[in-house]
């Protein structure tokens, strides 16, 4: 196992200037010295002690942030998150208040640790916020393996214990459907994300435990799932046209906001009106949805009060304090526009 004592062999320093790097004390070494002992430390395959890390004594008060996806800046094209985008403004601000700063960095969806391994050995960090979680999260099973302090906006697999906060999808979703069933709707179709999707499924579940409640039959020929893109909107609906007249769906509850935008749109295409023929909901009440015709009834995230959540979170981690919460749901809102109205038949 490497020590301190090889890197500053590796670099021809002496143990003490190795530490003051690694400790991240800038005051005590130059810029260029630094750079020269964390590139022998990067060499040599050293590791730091990371676990006992405290975010009150670190020089760095960084915040290691990633983005895996072009931001979207709002613009409603392409694979458009604005969710994400507002979360990153409103988990940078939290941080900022608290007197931290995030510092973002992009990787590459299907090989993600690397460079979280980096920034850990490199001492750039004191902890991440993660995003986007999956089931079976590369990212979220390295750094528990690491020891290393996080919290994630989302969960993963229910065996991994890591402080979270995450929207309740599923109590979200079934607010909606709720809603479509009290305007009188019965043939509710549900516009979904890929099985392996945590967030899609929870939302799923929301719309199954809706259609439950009222004696509603689950119908798996109402679902159909597809990736996050206004074009999956547009096919989803095209394959429920195709179900005879008297069983085509009334009313879609979508995973999400640009999928009810592809659905309207192509319902547009076919002649029908939405909020009076086929009735639409979808879900983070983008920017824009409030400026379709008709208007898009949508359930909008609280995220603001999520990207504190975490910050407190993460500071009673890095503090050694236990948080207030381990997990935290946090119920959407339902905003009810113009793109529902009770059926025609």
């Amino acid at each position: 196992m490497t020590t301190i004592k090889d890197v500053a062999r590796e670099a021809g320093v002496s143990i003490a200037t190795v530490s003051y790097v690694l400790n991240n004390k800038p005051d005590s070494v130059s810029e260029g010295t630094r750079r020269h002992v964390l590139a022998a430390a990067e060499r040599i395959g050293y590791r730091a002690n990371v676990t006992a890390r405290n975010l009150r004594s670190s020089q760095t008060r960084l915040i290691g942030y990633a983005w895996y996806e072009v931001p979207s800046f709002g613009v409603p094209c392409g694979r458009l998150n604005t969710v994400l985008d507002w979360f990153t403004y409103y988990l940078a601000r939290a941080a900022e208040q608290a007197g931290y700063h995030l510092l973002t960095f992009t990787y590459p969806p299907d090989e993600p640790t690397p460079i979280y391994d980096n920034l850990i050995r490199t001492g750039r960090v004191d902890a991440f916020v993660l995003a986007g979680t999956v089931a079976d999260d590369a990212r979220v099973e390295y750094l528990l393996s690491q020891g290393f302090p996080f919290v994630s906006f989302g969960r993963s697999n229910p065996e991994w214990s890591f402080p979270w906060v995450d929207t309740d999808n599923r109590a979200g979703t079934y607010e909606a459907v709720r809603y479509l069933i009290g305007l009188g709707h019965r043939r509710i179709a549900f516009l979904g994300w890929p099985a392996d999707s945590l967030t899609g499924n929870f939302r799923l579940a929301g719309y199954r435990q809706a259609l439950e409640e009222v004696g509603l039959p689950f119908r798996a020929d109402y679902v159909v799932r597809g990736d996050h893109t206004e074009a999956s909107g547009r096919a989803a609906l095209g394959k429920l046209l195709e179900l005879p007249e008297d069983q085509q769906p009334t009313a879609i509850a979508a995973v999400s906001d640009l999928m009810a935008i592809g659905v309207m749109n192509e319902a547009q295409h076919r002649g029908l009106e939405i909020g009076r023929e086929l009735s639409v909901t979808g879900f983070d009440d983008a920017p824009m949805t409030e400026y379709l015709r008709p208007a898009l009834t949508t359930l909008q995230q609280p995220i603001p009060e999520i990207g504190e959540a975490l910050i407190g979170m993460l500071e009673a981690v890095l503090n050694k304090q236990a948080p207030n919460a381990g997990h935290l749901l946090v119920s959407p809102r339902l905003i009810i526009r113009d793109s529902c109205a009770p059926p025609l038949r």
